[in-house]
This record gives structure tokens, C-alpha cells and sequence, in this order.
């Protein structure tokens, strides 16, 4: 057999070099933030190669989603080359098993190689991994390094995140703890530390730029990419400014929970797809967001036991797809969330788009507890809308990603939140149901509140 040296016909270049020496040296977590076309996928991809032949064990390299992983890594082409980036980064002859449709390598000493997305990590079987490429961190579901970070503590693997920035999310969070830990290796590269792409390549780009999403998307999306600015705003988000506003008025912070008065709850409902719950109070007009909740294939009665266990009792503002009857038991979700003593309210039917408009109007009114929402901000922050390349415009519709979920569960508290009902205790089962099935406007609402109002009274 033919003798093969890894990195196989590839240097890292003269910018890519202290991250490799520190991977070389056995660092076990960095961050690179990076402008495009600086690299990072062949850095990782070569760097994976090496790591592989010296230990035999699973490595990922993980996308946002899943959906994107082929096009983005498994069939890419180096257009130096014409070759694909990963028989130039895995040579055939240290392979000794290649499944295309799973995208999943194995090599002659036993490790294997998967591409993955963020977006059912979960769900994947098989040995843990010992080392995983986060690509696009920015964009991806930033839960999946909560759940994976165990498993590579457990067994002394490695992690590396590559990306551009997308905001103050969570990639600029985990940078600003990189650069206070002498464990990790951090480091920000724009255009101008590299010089990789010439000045004037990118006034060409920003020029191409303009014309795609105006001068000021443009001049943003520059900054962003190749000027590595986490102070751009994200294109299409329908909460950037507003979310931004209450960032810099310092209305993200710690937002203490006042037992005197209900916490309330709005909901997504989801069945395959994520349930997002948000947990507020409301105090003399303002919205005090205390809490954030999500999982994937839970049953309901799991949310409502998370809800129990932290003692969040008021009204339970669901979707109308809540008097949807289950499949199984028969009965629908308000049923079941009646039976388990919880209070559910529908929310009013509305379009989509007033929902988000109530939620640009929401925002400026509400203060976000910083760490026990933390993954419902980050959502709120990258909600965005779907971008028709045909057309090279943003469509009305919002692009389904992990953030959809708690978007979602925040239009509809949008939706609510002014006019929280509280339960008749001695109202049956059966009379709730109707009242909460029945087409309701806001008037019906209130109207029904201030006559509960009175009878309480009299």
C-alpha cells in the first residue's frame, strides 16, 4: 500500500496556521470567525483527516440543518481544483467505506467521519463523537452544544466552531468567553488581517451587494461577512431593531420573577416539530418575560409537568390547532391541558403578519430575563424572512429554521398578552371547552373578563 501523508496535498496558509499549530498541539476547543472565503471548512475538513488516523473514533462535521450539509460539504467542488473538497480532505486510500447517501465515511483504521446537522442531533445513533466541526455556528440551534459538550468532556474529544458572525447571538457570546479562557483559542479574522481577498474585490461585492438589498442591507451584509462586524444587522429579521433596542436599553438583564402575581405561558404546539413555551407576567403595561422553554417529542404532559415543577400557574395562551383532536386518545390538547389543571386560552385568530407586527409592538414594552431565555432571544433575534432568489427580494413569509418555533410562541403572546383571563374555577370542564372553541373577537374577550369582573364583585 502506497505510503499517504496527511494533511493530503494541502498547507494550511500563513492566516489558517495558528489555528492549526494550537489543533496540532492538542487544543481541544476554538473558535475562528472568519471572513468568507478564508477556508475554514478545508481547514477543518484536513485538520478532521489528521485527527481521524490518530484516533480512532467517530467525528462529525455538523451544518445548521441537515438539508444544507450535502451541497455545503459532502458534494462541494474545490474550484481550484474541480475536485471534491472531501476526497481531497479523505484520500480513497485511508477509506474503507464510503455510504453517499448517508454521507458517512469510514476509514481503514476504524474511526468514521459523518456530515450532520444541528437540527436533529438528538436523533443520530451510533459511538459518540470525539471530535465535531461546528460550521456556520452562527446560524446553527446553539442547544446542540449543550447537549454535546458532555460527551466530549466524558471522553477528552475536540471541538472546533468555524463561522462568519450573525448578530450579537450566541456565536458572539461563546467568543467573548473564549477570549477570557486561556483553554480555548479565539480569534477574529476580517479581510483586511488577511489579505486573502483584495480591497477591491470587496467594494465589487458590495457594489453586487447594493443592487440585491439596497445600500444599507448591502453595506450591513458586508460588514458582516467579510468585515466580521457582530454589530450588523441580520438581513430580513423581523425583530432585529427591536431586539437590538432592547439590548442597548438594557432591558435584557436579570428579571426577577414576582410570586405575587400569575405567570402566564404562550405557546407553539408542536407534534414532530418543537413545543416553545414563554413564560411571562404582566406589570402595569409592561411585559416581564421570566422564562423560555423547548423540547422535541415530548408528550403534553411533560411541558406541563416542567410548568408545575416551577410553580408558573396562570392562563395558558395556545393556538387554534390546540382543539385539534389527538390521534390515540381522541381528545384535544385543551382537554388534556384542562384534565392535567392547567388554564388554557386560545389566542385570537389573526394573520400571520399582524402577528408580527403585535410583536414589534410587544418588544419595546418587554424585559427579557437574559439567562433563563436565553434560547428563546437568540430566536427572536434570527427570525427572519425567506429570501426569494428568483425574484432577489425577502418574501412576507418567514424562513422555517430552529427559530420558528419560539417566534411563533411569541407572536401568539404577542397576540395575548394584554388580556389575561383568569379561570372560573367553578365552571365545568365541558362549558370551558365551549367558550374556548367558539370564534371569540378581542371584544368578546374583554367583555366576558369585566362581566367575571362583576360577579366577583357582586
Amino acid at each position: 500500500m502506497a505510503e499517504i501523508t496527511l494533511p493530503h496535498g494541502w498547507r494550511p496558509r500563513s492566516y489558517q496556521q495558528r489555528l492549526w499549530d494550537y489543533l496540532e498541539g492538542g487544543g481541544k476547543r476554538a473558535i475562528e470567525i472568519a471572513h468568507r472565503r478564508w477556508g475554514k471548512d478545508d481547514v477543518a475538513l484536513h485538520w478532521t483527516a489528521t485527527a481521524a488516523m490518530q484516533r480512532a473514533a467517530g467525528y462529525w462535521h455538523m451544518l445548521p440543518e441537515y438539508a444544507q450539509a450535502r451541497k455545503a460539504i459532502w458534494t462541494a467542488v474545490n474550484p481550484h481544483t474541480g475536485k471534491r473538497r472531501i476526497d481531497e480532505a479523505f484520500p480513497h486510500a485511508i477509506r474503507a467505506q464510503t455510504l453517499e447517501n448517508e454521507m458517512f465515511i469510514r476509514f481503514i483504521n476504524g474511526a468514521t467521519w459523518q456530515v450532520v446537522g444541528s437540527d436533529n442531533y438528538d436523533a443520530l445513533v451510533g459511538s459518540p463523537p470525539a471530535g465535531i466541526v461546528f460550521s456556520e455556528w452562527a446560524r446553527a440551534i446553539p442547544t446542540s452544544w449543550a447537549y454535546l459538550a458532555p460527551i466530549l468532556v466524558e471522553n477528552g474529544g475536540w471541538a472546533l466552531f468555524i463561522t462568519t458572525p450573525l448578530g450579537r447571538n450566541h456565536a458572539h457570546g461563546m467568543l467573548k468567553v473564549a477570549q477570557g479562557d486561556a483553554r480555548w483559542f479565539a480569534e477574529v479574522a476580517t479581510v483586511v488581517d488577511t489579505g486573502a481577498i483584495s480591497l477591491e474585490a470587496v467594494e465589487e461585492q458590495r457594489r453586487e451587494y447594493h443592487g440585491l438589498f439596497g445600500q444599507d442591507g448591502g453595506d450591513a451584509l458586508i460588514q458582516q461577512e467579510y468585515y466580521c462586524s457582530f454589530a450588523a444587522a441580520i438581513l430580513g429579521a423581523f425583530y432585529g431593531r427591536e431586539m437590538n433596542d432592547a439590548d442597548t436599553q438594557g432591558r435584557i438583564g436579570q428579571v426577577d420573577i414576582d410570586w405575587e402575581r400569575p405567570v402566564h405561558t404562550a405557546w407553539d404546539l408542536g407534534i414532530d416539530d418543537p413545543t416553545a413555551i414563554w413564560c411571562f407576567q404582566i406589570d402595569q403595561g409592561r411585559v416581564n418575560v421570566v422564562d423560555y422553554y423547548e423540547s422535541t417529542g415530548q408528550p403534553l404532559g411533560h411541558y406541563v409537568e416542567w410548568l408545575n415543577e416551577r410553580n408558573y400557574r396562570g392562563v395558558d395562551f395556545v393556538p387554534h390547532d390546540a382543539r385539534i383532536r389527538e390521534l390515540g386518545s381522541g381528545r384535544t390538547r385543551i382537554e388534556i391541558m384542562l384534565s392535567m389543571g392547567r388554564r388554557p386560552q386560545l389566542v385570537p385568530n389573526h394573520k400571520l403578519m399582524d402577528g408580527i407586527s403585535a410583536g414589534r409592538q410587544t418588544i419595546p414594552l418587554a424585559h427579557f430575563d437574559a439567562t433563563r431565555c436565553a434560547q428563546g432571544i437568540e430566536a427572536l433575534r434570527e427570525y427572519r424572512a425567506e429570501f426569494d432568489d428568483e425574484t432577489r427580494t425577502f418574501k412576507k413569509s418567514p424562513l422555517h429554521n430552529w427559530a420558528s418555533h419560539a417566534a411563533d410562541a411569541f407572536r401568539y403572546l404577542s397576540m395575548a398578552w394584554r388580556e389575561p383571563i383568569p379561570a372560573d374555577s367553578e365552571t365545568t370542564i365541558s362549558q370551558i371547552i365551549a367558550k374556548l372553541t367558539r370564534p371569540r373577537t378581542i371584544a368578546d374577550v374583554i367583555r366576558e373578563f369585566e362581566e367575571e369582573e362583576e360577579e366577583a364583585d357582586v
